[in-house]
């Protein structure tokens, strides 16, 4: 059988190369080596015949017990999983054996059928959006989503990574060490507006997911704004505010509030005086150039907020993101639960971390668990309506008052930012000053 020709006419069938699939499974069964490179490379999903994504898992599994993979072993277990029936039987294993040219060369012929699996997923996909954009029971927003999301899954390419040597990454590090050694004061991700904050965490990193979260009422949103501030006003670099539950009048409103030192409830009554009026128009001419861009869309999908952020680093260059609030997405898919969205959503905000270098910022809203506890302090299992925000994210904050529950505390006006998990350094509790009348958080040594 000639290998490299293909044995389908691409207008009538989907794309595929059955001479390529035998030769990687034969090669798979004829060298060890062999495996490692396909099994980096493909799944069992990807072969265009059934049968032979079982003998692919069936090899992969006796790979990964360390057990013998020739076609006697490979046969006994399809015999035991009764398989080995449906794949042609023995006699099949070995012609795919005959097949191989050359076992080095598994991982080109791997490489094809991976492009081919692409391109029927591609092909899919195109028949998938004719039948949304074509169904009238389904609205139009609805579609787009449903498209968007099914190219993203069809689209994205498994990235095996690569194994470094130590001795290739210690060099680097060191730099590293040292640098942070000779500037010991320097800030070493990104500003959140409070110096004590700052010192513990490091700042917020590329790839982290960043989670804040509390109570209503408790100034989640206030802080989700000032990180914003810090990062487009303070440091200049550009970010993207994902406002859900905000408009963008109440937002700007906001960050003029506190930029201005203009009380927000005398902003929006527009009561203000000469000083006042003088403020905002000094804050305005501040405010003018900074690279920070707002959605207000106020059911965003997971899907949206990627491609946005895509688009905006694409085009401007992007630092930061923040999602205000994660349970006020809507997901792109349906799916059983609202345990399961939210996991969906929490998966794709730490990958979108990962795919754009850049720290997520998502704000939260917490489960009453706090309010059933005497202290009313929370803790990460107070987390709402799912376990993978505490899994997905690199640094947990909790924003808590304890003036918001007992309005005769002695610590009126402080506002607890409690880092409750921290993958980078230890975690512990920072106060700050609470200025929710000009909608900011300060550091208490400023107050």
């Amino acid at each position: 059988m000639s290998v490299t020709t293909e044995d389908h006419d691409l207008r009538h069938t989907p794309p595929h190369d059955h001479g390529a699939e035998q030769i990687a499974l034969g090669s798979m069964m004829l060298s060890r080596d062999a495996i490692a490179d396909i099994i980096e490379l493909l799944s069992a999903d990807d072969y265009y015949r059934p049968i032979h994504g079982t003998i692919h898992t069936a090899i992969a599994d006796l790979y990964s017990r360390g057990e013998p993979t020739d076609p006697a072993a490979v046969a006994a277990h399809l015999l035991a999983t009764g398989d080995l029936n449906r794949v042609g039987g023995a006699p099949y294993l070995h012609t795919l054996i005959s097949e191989v040219p050359v076992a080095a060369n598994a991982a080109w012929y791997a490489r094809r059928i991976a492009e081919h699996a692409g391109r029927r997923r591609l092909a899919a996909v195109a028949a998938r959006m004719s039948r949304l954009a074509l169904d009238p029971a389904i609205d139009y927003a609805t579609a787009v989503d449903q498209a968007g999301q099914d190219f993203y899954d069809a689209t994205i390419r498994h990235d095996s990574g690569e194994l470094r040597p130590l001795s290739a990454l210690v060099g680097p590090t060191l730099e590293a060490v040292q640098e942070i050694a000779t500037h010991p004061d320097r800030l070493r991700g990104l500003p959140t507006g409070l110096v004590d904050l700052d010192r513990l965490t490091g700042g917020l990193q590329p790839d982290q997911l960043i989670v804040v979260a509390g109570r209503p009422g408790m100034g989640k949103s206030v802080f989700g704004v000032d990180i914003a501030r810090a990062v487009a006003l303070r440091a200049g670099k550009p970010v993207a505010f994902f406002a859900l539950e905000m408009g963008e009048d109440e937002l700007v409103q906001r960050i003029l509030a506190a930029e201005a030192g203009v009380p927000l409830h005398v902003l929006r009554s527009g009561q203000l005086s000469d000083a006042d009026w003088l403020s905002l128009a000094k804050a305005e001419r501040y405010l003018g150039d900074a690279p920070l861009h707002i959605d207000p869309t106020p059911s965003v999908t997971m899907t949206e907020v990627r491609a946005r952020a895509r688009r905006l680093a694409q085009r401007k260059g992007l630092s930061l993101i923040v999602v205000d609030y994660l349970q006020l997405m809507s997901p792109a898919r349906r799916v059983e639960n609202r345990q399961q969205e939210v996991a969906e959503i929490s998966r794709g905000m730490k990958l979108l971390a990962k795919d754009l270098h850049v720290p997520v910022v998502a704000v939260a809203q917490l489960n009453r668990g706090p309010e059933q506890r005497t202290d009313k302090r929370p803790q990460l299992s107070d987390l709402r309506e799912s376990g993978a925000l505490e899994q997905d994210a690199d640094l947990v904050i909790f924003v808590h008052r304890d003036d918001y529950y007992d309005k005769e505390s002695p610590r009126v006006g402080e506002v607890d930012l409690i880092v409750a998990k921290n993958r980078s350094g230890p975690t512990d509790t920072i106060t700050a000053a609470a200025q929710l009348p000009f909608s900011r958080f300060v550091d208490m040594a400023i107050v």
